[in-house]
């Protein structure tokens, strides 16, 4: 099994980092005001949209590539803690609750991360090696 460990570390990360790649990038690229809209209906200010937006696409490149991979995936670990709680926390309906557990563990996923390290093949190792 240790011969697969820097692979797993890999697919790990591709697979955290893609939910948050893909949820930056559509948001940039899809529709803004619908979802500041979405946004101050659940309270949150609407000028929040674009930190948010743009803190998901880079926090999700810099872990799919093991950039300052234990700060990053701190960060998204509270990033995905506040936002089920913020979005997803009506337990009456059934998609908000799977969206709320999803979310947990996600944020489970990169705490593992944050305490790991981003592996062999990440740019975080390659700058180790080169101190």
């Amino acid at each position: 099994m240790e011969k697969l460990t820097p692979y797993a570390h890999l697919l790990g990360r591709v697979l955290l980092a893609l939910i948050f790649v893909l949820a930056g990038f559509g948001k940039i690229t899809g529709d803004p005001a619908g979802t500041m809209q979405y946004m101050e209906a659940q309270g949150v200010p609407g000028f929040l949209f674009w930190p948010a937006a743009l803190f998901e696409l880079l926090a999700g490149l810099a872990i799919l590539i093991g950039f300052q991979t234990r700060v990053v995936a701190f960060l998204l670990a509270g990033f995905c803690g506040v936002t089920a709680i913020m979005f997803h926390a009506n337990f009456a309906d059934q998609m908000q609750m799977g969206m709320f557990m999803k979310n947990f563990g996600m944020a489970g996923g990169f705490l593992v991360l944050m305490a790991a390290g981003a592996g062999q093949y990440s740019l975080d190792a390659k700058r180790s090696a080169t101190v």
